[in-house]
């Protein structure tokens, strides 16, 4: 576990934290929301790519969501990140980000992909400034066009791959 700021602690998931994250996500009116089952899900059996701040109490209030793609080993997907509105401006999302791609770099993962909605600034600045701080390479393209989404008015999903880090190993 990992120190964050304001004296949060950085951790992975537990089920028990689904509903939590399924609270976060909701509140944050920018992420598309899964069912509340998913979170829970997620929580168990994708703690392990996965990370949650926590509050002196204990209570979650920011997480990142992830998996490593299978057909690439080396790359994390960051599937969601949400800092309850109280907490945001401090750095938990950096933190987290920070924390989790250290702990996965142990198992060999030193890429990482996302999508981001256009408009969206919070993430893409988290996301940039990601790899400024690790001398990593950013590029960007659209992964889904708006047309794709069958759900009604969906922006389009631009792709950021970063990665490697300069501190890598990879080749």
């Amino acid at each position: 576990m990992t120190a964050a700021p304001a004296d949060l602690l950085i951790d992975r998931p537990a089920t028990a934290d689904g509903a939590a994250l399924w609270r976060l996500a909701k509140d944050s009116k920018t992420l598309d929301l899964n069912s509340s089952y998913s979170y829970l899900l997620w929580c168990r059996d994708f703690a392990g790519t996965s990370a949650v701040a926590r509050g002196a109490d204990g209570t979650p209030v920011g997480f990142i969501t992830g998996y490593v793609r299978p057909d690439h080993p080396d790359t994390l997907l960051v599937w969601q990140v949400a800092v309850d509105s109280a907490h945001r401006g401090h750095g938990i999302a950096a933190a987290l980000l920070d924390g989790l791609t250290a702990r996965l770099a142990e198992s060999g993962v030193t890429r990482i992909e996302t999508t981001i909605t256009p408009g969206n600034t919070a993430s893409e600045r988290l996301f940039t400034s990601y790899a400024e701080r690790h001398g990593a390479h950013l590029s960007r393209e659209v992964l889904f066009p708006a047309e794709l989404f069958p759900d009604g008015p969906h922006d389009s999903e631009v792709l950021y791959r970063i990665g490697p880090p300069a501190d890598s190993h990879a080749h």
